[in-house]
C-alpha cells in the first residue's frame, strides 16, 4: 500500500498497524492493546501490552513502543513523533508521553476507567506541565473498542467455566 496523503488517511493507516500489534498481545494472553510511534511517516518504535508475560506492570504498549524508539533514535526526546495506540493511555503512559515530548497522540477507543487523554482526566494538555501533547481520539474507535470488549467477554466466560467446572467436581 502506498503511503496515505491526508492526515486522516495516515491516522487510519497507522491505527490499523497498531491494531495488528494488538493481536500480538492477545496471542500472548495480554489485554489487546497495540502502539506504534511514527516520525516522518516511518515507524521508529512499536509495541503491545506485555505486562503479564514480562511480569512488569509498566510494560504497556505505549511504554514498549517508546522504549524501542528511544533505543533506535538514541534519544529520550521524540519531539516530532506521533504515537498511535488502540486504547486511550492511562496516567502512567500519559506521563511518559509528556516526558518524552511526543508531539501528537492518536488513540482509538476511549478508556472511561483510567483514560488520561480526556476521558477520566487530561494530563496531556495540562497547562501546568512543561509540555502538552496534541490529541486526536476516536480513530477506528469501534474496531479498537470491540477488540478489547471481545477479549474481556472471553476472559469472563473462561472464569465462569472454571468456576462451574470446580463446582461440578465438588459434587
Amino acid at each position: 500500500m502506498t503511503t496515505p496523503k491526508t492526515q486522516v488517511e495516515q491516522d487510519i493507516y497507522w491505527m490499523k498497524h497498531a491494531l495488528s500489534l494488538a493481536d500480538n498481545a492477545e496471542q500472548q494472553g495480554e489485554i489487546p492493546v497495540g502502539s506504534v510511534l511514527v516520525v516522518d511517516n516511518k515507524v521508529v518504535g512499536e509495541g503491545w501490552n506485555q505486562s503479564i508475560s514480562l511480569h512488569d506492570p509498566s510494560a504497556h504498549a505505549e511504554m514498549q513502543a517508546i522504549r524501542q524508539a528511544g533505543q533506535r533514535l538514541q534519544n529520550y526526546r521524540m519531539v516530532d513523533a506521533t504515537l498511535y495506540v488502540t486504547l486511550e493511555p492511562c496516567p502512567m503512559c500519559a506521563g511518559l508521553l509528556v516526558h518524552s515530548r511526543i508531539a501528537r497522540l492518536v488513540f482509538g477507543a476511549a478508556d472511561y476507567k483510567t483514560g488520561a487523554a480526556g476521558s477520566v482526566m487530561n494530563l496531556l494538555e495540562n497547562k501546568q506541565l512543561n509540555h502538552q501533547v496534541n490529541i486526536t481520539g476516536g480513530i477506528e474507535d469501534e474496531v479498537c473498542g470491540e477488540k478489547i470488549s471481545a477479549f474481556f467477554r472471553y476472559r469472563r466466560a473462561q472464569k465462569k467455566a472454571t468456576k462451574l467446572s470446580a463446582y461440578q467436581h465438588e459434587d
